[in-house]
């Protein structure tokens, strides 16, 4: 076995955590899984991974290992595809992220897009309402949500969305219609976790940002329960624009407050390597950011 089939056997070890899930993985017998880490490990003169009867963890090594691994294997792809030419079809597999229903909503129905116009890309996605370090992870593209931090990562503007403040009609008929933020507080809310975590909403005020405490009736971890609440009548809610597309299409929700929001959050489709990225990747965030930049929901709530 020669070097790059080393990394390649490492790289999947580190990925499923298991020598059998591994060999599974590549087609390959579990000893030959074995002998190839082990014979990586003697060449290296470092153990790579811990191993027990119940898990495989790398070691700080291991770690080092993995990163120089991921870098080296896209290159190596890099610089096949570049020699097969520039003509070349995408292929390969993309592994992309982005918030659960962001991604559901949005980023799915565009994946299963462009998979039909690229045959030999295949794909896999990690939707989660947490920040993924691309790198350690193993993903190519994140779509994100909010302000970036800075870093290494290439980061392509795709859209914005506002964070709004919605109640069912039946609701605003019975209660009222708050005219100003200070009047939030004669109302009941459904406060979303996963966007606000304190009990309080922030807002655009004539001297700038204001906060404004809220009464909790019900707080809940998930998008899709605080729109089911706040349509049922439960009371205010906030959250993001295209959460709530689909309901204030049909009527169910009502934007309250819109002239006191604060600035729209922008979207962006991140990745590695920018313009060494693998020619999958490229396709990939070029299709994202032309698509999402024409989608309704997102431009024009």
């Amino acid at each position: 076995m020669d070097r790059f089939h080393h990394m390649q056997v490492f790289v999947a070890v580190a990925d499923t955590a298991g020598f059998a899930p591994a060999a599974r993985k590549l087609r390959l017998s579990p000893p030959a899984v074995t002998r190839a880490i082990a014979g990586l490990e003697e060449r290296l003169g470092v153990p790579l991974f811990h191993r027990t009867t119940r898990q495989v963890r790398l070691t700080a090594a291991g770690e080092r290992f993995l990163e120089d691994c991921r870098r080296i294997l896209a290159e190596i792809e890099e610089a096949e595809e570049s020699a097969a030419g520039a003509h070349r079809q995408p292929r390969g597999r993309l592994m992309v992220t982005a918030p659960i229903r962001f991604g559901c909503m949005h980023v799915a129905p565009l994946l299963m897009e462009f998979l039909e116009r690229y045959p030999e890309v295949s794909a896999q996605t990690l939707f989660v309402d947490r920040i993924v370090n691309l790198l350690e992870e193993g993903l190519d593209v994140a779509i994100r949500i909010g302000e970036l931090p800075d870093s290494s990562l290439t980061a392509i503007p795709a859209g914005a969305v506002r964070r709004v403040i919605c109640a069912s009609p039946a609701y605003l008929e019975a209660r009222g219609i708050p005219e100003v933020p200070a009047d939030l507080r004669a109302h009941d809310t459904v406060l979303f976790s996963g966007l606000t975590p304190r009990a309080e909403w922030s807002f655009r005020g004539g001297d700038g940002h204001l906060t404004v405490p809220v009464s909790a009736r019900l707080t809940v971890n998930t998008a899709d329960v605080a729109i089911c609440a706040a349509s049922s009548g439960q009371g205010l809610t906030q959250l993001l624009s295209y959460m709530v597309a689909p309901e204030l299409t049909a009527g169910r929700l009502k934007i309250v407050l819109a002239d006191y929001e604060t600035a729209p959050s922008p979207i962006h489709v991140v990745y590695q390597e920018g313009r060494k990225a693998a020619g999958r990747v490229r396709a990939f965030v070029d299709f994202m950011v032309d698509r999402l930049r024409t989608v309704a929901s997102i431009r024009e709530l």
